[in-house]
């Protein structure tokens, strides 16, 4: 099968695999060491000035283990971390994995981005360079956190690590009801999706 074209990145389907939840749910949460160039800049953290409710903070907890029992299910019924490739196409809204016996397909949501260089959360909803259409789920998250005042929901763009996108995407999931979370790697960005159902299509 050829390689989809990511028509966001314009980039090839990635050879590169996104690993298992499980490894990221284990991240530490530490300070970055961009902090400085990052208030330099003018990227707000919201944690540093508006303490999240307790409730909120168990709710995000609570969906990430609700994900990681969603991806546990998927590891073990078509090997989701396993794939050769996957792909993404923007005009679709597909997301693809390509697997040695197997192609699996699914209708996507892109939730968000974030930079491991400078430690930076994006919202899909922020990004003009995203079809609107992939970023409905996004924008629901964006009103829960408005409606809730929940700054790190509302604000388009924030300082963290890889956990707090895992929480978002976790997040996300959770109040969206989708069948999972993925991480796609593109170069030093990851990309959030959530998917829906699954498609599987045995190569002959």
């Amino acid at each position: 099968m050829p390689a989809q074209r990511n028509t966001l990145w314009d980039v090839a389907s990635i050879d590169l695999r996104a690993p298992a939840l499980s490894t990221a749910v284990h991240l530490t949460d530490q300070i970055t060491r961009m902090n400085f160039f990052k208030k330099l800049l003018g990227i707000p953290d919201p944690k540093d000035d508006v303490a999240e409710s307790p409730e909120f903070l168990a709710m995000l907890d609570g969906s990430l283990e609700g994900l990681q029992f969603q991806t546990g299910m998927h590891q073990r019924t078509w090997n989701l971390g396993e794939e050769e490739k996957w792909g993404f196409s923007q005009e679709t809204g597909e997301l693809i994995f390509n697997f040695p016996d197997k192609t699996v397909r699914t209708a996507a949501q892109i939730i968000g981005t974030f930079d491991s260089q400078d430690g930076t959360w994006m919202w899909s909803w922020a990004n003009p360079s995203i079809a609107e259409k992939l970023t409905v789920d996004a924008d629901r998250i964006r009103r829960y956190g408005v409606k809730h005042r929940i700054r790190r929901l509302s604000e388009p763009r924030w300082s963290g690590n890889e956990l707090d996108a895992w929480k978002m995407a976790a997040l996300a999931c959770r109040l969206c009801e989708a069948n999972g979370a993925y991480r796609g790697p593109t170069g030093e960005t990851y990309v959030f999706f959530l998917f829906g159902e699954i498609q599987i299509s045995p190569k002959a």
